[in-house]
């Protein structure tokens, strides 16, 4: 059976293998009771497609380096996620990024030498095999209504990747991100938590931006999901809040967020 390269696998995939006629023509998909693989990962991978659906519950951030990539903020600390219990089920009802109802399932260049896109799945999840129950992958040996579907959801989840990468080009034309920093300071401590290792917009330099850049902002839609990640940066307290609750704020006062 060929399995994809191991190395360097995204959040969440133990393993990649191809979906194949031939090696799984008896598979199933199956819906998981809990997303174990959500518990303790606090910072997910968020298309700019999301930012209106998701600023309403994560706070967006950036992550830092030279590219850097959106974030929905499940928690402030590594390994704190307060949306999920200890199983890897939602506490309440909240949006879920598409890059976890894509999971476990991805479009993965196979050879480093094509740009061929090839569907395929961590056998670890727990989600996909020979089971007796769930949607049949193939069905005479051809694809299945449920195969056809994951594929058109992954495809879209491929432009929507390409287009938030145009979305982060024209905020670094525009030199609008700079290095983000948010002090907390709860009730009842001497020093405020303080959080950096992520990028977010400069708004002062957004309010000084030229005429043109900023038409050009508002024509091609970037304006809009600057606003919703500045709002979005709000619900940090919220978090904080709900992770002091929980009985997850760490001892140390300065932490990287991503």
């Amino acid at each position: 059976m060929a399995t994809a390269p191991a190395n360097n696998l995204p959040l969440f995939y133990g393993d990649l293998v191809p979906l194949s006629s031939v090696d799984h023509v008896d598979f199933h998909a199956r819906p998981l009771a809990e997303a174990k693989f959500l518990v303790g990962q606090h910072a997910i991978p968020l298309t700019a497609d999301e930012f209106t659906s998701a600023c309403r519950f994560f706070p967006i951030i950036f992550s830092a380096g030279d590219n850097p990539v959106p974030l929905a903020l499940m928690g402030l600390n590594e390994g704190v996620n307060i949306f999920v219990d200890n199983e890897g089920k939602l506490l309440n009802p909240v949006y879920v990024p598409a890059y976890i109802r894509r999971y476990p399932f991805l479009l993965a260049r196979l050879r480093p030498d094509s740009d061929e896109l090839s569907l395929c799945f961590d056998p670890t999840s727990g989600a996909v095999g020979k089971f007796d129950e769930g949607d049949a992958l193939f069905i005479d040996g051809q694809p299945s209504e449920q195969t056809a579907a994951v594929l058109d959801f992954c495809r879209n989840f491929e432009e929507a990747g390409q287009r938030t990468g145009m979305f982060v080009d024209e905020l670094k034309k525009a030199d609008l991100l700079m290095d983000g920093e948010v002090a907390i300071q709860p009730d009842g401590s001497d020093k405020p938590f303080v959080y950096r290792g992520f990028q977010m917009i400069d708004e002062n330099k957004l309010r000084e931006l030229r005429g043109d850049v900023l038409r050009k902002l508002m024509q091609n839609g970037t304006l809009p999901l600057i606003y919703a990640h500045l709002l979005s940066l709000q619900l940090m307290r919220d978090i904080f809040a709900e992770q002091v609750k929980a009985g997850k704020v760490p001892a140390m006062t300065d932490a990287p967020v991503a």
